[in-house]
């Protein structure tokens, strides 16, 4: 008698939208078997860090793109709604599935544990994999076994291991049971704006999907990273890899990006180590969020935890809308809200801004980018919010309060960063694009622009609200 033939697999999809570099879908290749794509579309309630709406409109995108990429390999995508364990028990009673194959997401340890018991109850095996970091967090510890709380040291520690895996290419074909069980319509899930469509012009800048992800790593790799360190932080330039997003949602792999660049010029040699220092800097994140899961919700350093807050519901929509009468503020929300992207150093100024001018709490800002960003990560998003704030680990001391307009007029020195995405703006002379405020009626004039009717005046005093601040901080010690 034969042997059988070897049972399905499950392939369970989160943020690992693509076949490149894919661990869970090579180990259930080699099962033998027919292997089962699915993604689950989680209730918020059960889904750890439950996607903001820029995100949902790139998921969209993304599983439409995944879904096409499985059929050319001659197999599909299963989407289906619920509770994940109720999900892939039911696809592996259905179809004989007795393992669930998927790439770790560490902000979902805790529920992924319970899944993971929950499925074990009823005979069926989850095989996790390491593919989303560029090592595994808890391979790199201090020398008395704990996570790092500094970014440099934990950086020296990294290279001080084997380098990320040598990416695996993507299968030339993947088997499929005889018959898929019923999928659900992504249309059906509602993931897209309507009304207003206010990701309209998302598609402009952004290209959702593995396909999309390998063109722009492509495109760095063509320049060489030229002037990435420098470069970065110009927000008129455009040196940034625009990898964030895809690695969100892990539409490629950090391995495949950093390996990628190994091969540069020994003339770029400093921008290849910044950049890959970045990519350490997700790891870093990742890190902090295993430490600590209430990243997003508590100060990592409770010091802060009576820091007094003053919430004001007008100035916070003025950030929101890019209306604060600070052009590189505005320039910054504007640029996100249309394109679901913020450059980095600009990320940093409105943060700054809404902490240290408006002393509004950084959770109101982690809340707002989650929701607004296109490559919000439940690690880094938080990381960098507390980092800005003081309370983070390896933090940037409170009393470090950027002036909005000299980050303006260091960072965007002739302005075109501001007259791209503050385009009432656009005709004000250089001298004072980052301070309209100060320039003389006949300025103004010239340039068509009437404070309080065209552009905001400045909704706060930056010298009154940087002593504010200072004072409170000292109060907080005190």
């Amino acid at each position: 008698m034969s042997d059988p033939s070897p049972a399905p697999a499950i392939l369970w999809f989160r943020k690992d939208l693509r076949l490149d570099d894919n661990a869970a879908l090579h180990a259930a290749l080699d099962g033998g078997g027919p292997v089962i794509p699915v993604y689950v579309n989680e209730p918020d309630e059960l889904n750890v860090g439950p996607l903001g709406g820029a995100q949902e409109w790139w998921l969209h995108h993304s599983l439409h793109a995944l879904k096409n990429a499985l059929k050319s390999l001659g197999s599909d995508l299963v989407l289906l709604s619920g509770k994940a364990e109720d999900i892939l028990a039911d696809v592996a009673k259905r179809t004989g599935a007795r393992t669930v194959y998927v790439n770790r997401a560490y902000e979902r340890n805790d529920i992924d544990r319970e899944i993971a018991l929950a499925l074990k109850e009823k005979g069926i095996a989850i095989r996790a994999f390491h593919v989303q970091l560029l090592h595994d967090p808890r391979t790199i510890r201090t020398g008395s076994g704990n996570a790092f709380k500094v970014f440099t040291p934990f950086w020296n520690a990294m290279q001080k291991l084997h380098e990320p895996h040598e990416p695996v290419d993507a299968p030339s074909a993947i088997p499929a049971p005889d018959h898929f069980p019923r999928s659900e319509n992504l249309d059906g899930w509602d993931l897209l704006p309507k009304s207003p469509d206010w990701a309209k012009d998302f598609s402009n800048m952004w290209t959702p999907g593995e396909a999309g992800a390998l063109q722009k790593l492509e495109e760095l790799v063509d320049r060489e990273l030229h002037d990435y360190k420098r470069g970065r932080d110009l927000p008129s330039v455009d040196a940034t890899s625009n990898l964030s997003p895809h690695l969100a949602m892990g539409e490629i792999s950090p391995a495949r990006v950093w390996h990628a660049v190994r091969g540069m010029p020994k003339k770029a040699s400093e921008d290849v180590s910044h950049f890959r220092r970045e990519l350490a800097w997700r790891d870093f994140c990742h890190s902090l969020l295993i430490e600590f899961p209430a990243l997003d919700r508590e100060n990592w350093d409770e010091k802060f935890d009576p820091f007094e807050w003053q919430y004001d519901a007008r100035e916070f929509r003025a950030w929101t809308k890019g209306m604060t009468g600070y052009p590189i503020v505005d320039a910054g929300m504007r640029q996100l809200w249309r394109y679901g992207f913020m450059h980095n150093r600009v990320r940093m100024i409105t943060a700054s801004f809404l902490i240290k001018d408006l002393m509004i709490d950084w959770r109101k800002g982690e809340q707002w980018f989650r929701d607004t960003l296109v490559d919000a990560c439940p690690a880094n998003n938080p990381a960098n919010w507390q980092w800005v704030a003081g309370s983070g680990a390896d933090a940037s001391p409170f009393f470090r309060i950027f002036n909005p307009v000299l980050q303006g007029e260091k960072f965007d020195p002739d302005g075109d960063y501001v007259r791209e995405h503050v385009p009432e703006l656009a005709r004000l002379e250089k001298k004072y694009i980052h301070k309209p405020f100060d320039a003389p009626a006949h300025v103004l004039e010239k340039a068509g622009i009437e404070l309080g009717r065209t552009y905001p005046k400045p909704i706060i005093d930056h010298g009154f609200a940087r002593d504010r601040a200072l004072a409170a901080y000292k109060a907080l010690k005190d």
